[in-house]
């Protein structure tokens, strides 16, 4: 019972937004907040063998097209990310951009989210990217049950009080 108190009294001094003067879980109030331009850019890998990234080249995957299939996907879950992620704001997407660049051993999932709205798009492209990610090992798990979904990261973000910001280089590995 104890403990329990001393993490609720912590939780209270920290003054974090998304909890009440008692502690509790809430839903951050934004609509006070004004409505800006915002986007985010986020990534996710997905670490394989070459022979999978041969076979998605060649369009060989007995499941269909993985790149098409990956990018309707990640799109998908950028527009349903407040269902997916409980304290997340449903916001006003404009616009997904989904690219998948292929290396040697490696599918590179990255997505840009541009809103209008009262709160930011971050979630959205991390969602999306994961989703994304995860949706080519779905496509693709036949060939290597043994791939790595790794390196779920934002990139960038601008809009709201925070302004433009992007993640220094020596902090995406």
């Amino acid at each position: 019972m104890g403990s329990k108190r001393v993490a609720c009294d912590v939780m209270k001094r920290s003054s974090l937004a998304h909890l009440t003067d008692k502690g509790e879980v809430r839903m951050v109030k934004v609509g006070d907040k004004s409505k800006t331009v915002r986007f985010a850019i986020a990534r996710a890998e997905v670490e394989t063998t070459k022979a999978v990234i041969d076979a998605v080249r060649r369009s060989e995957v007995a499941k269909g097209d993985v790149l098409a299939v990956v990018r309707i996907a990640t799109i998908g879950a950028c527009k349903r990310t407040s269902e997916l992620i409980p304290l997340c704001h449903p916001i006003a997407v404009t616009g997904v951009d989904v690219q998948v660049t292929l290396t040697r051993t490696r599918a590179v999932i990255e997505v840009r989210v541009d809103a209008d709205d009262r709160t930011g798009a971050e979630m959205e492209a991390m969602v999306g990217a994961s989703v994304g990610a995860l949706t080519f090992y779905d496509m693709c798990k036949s060939l290597d049950r043994w791939m790595k979904v790794t390196q779920v990261l934002l990139l960038e973000k601008s809009g709201g009080k925070s302004g433009y910001q992007k993640r220094p280089r020596e902090a995406t590995r």
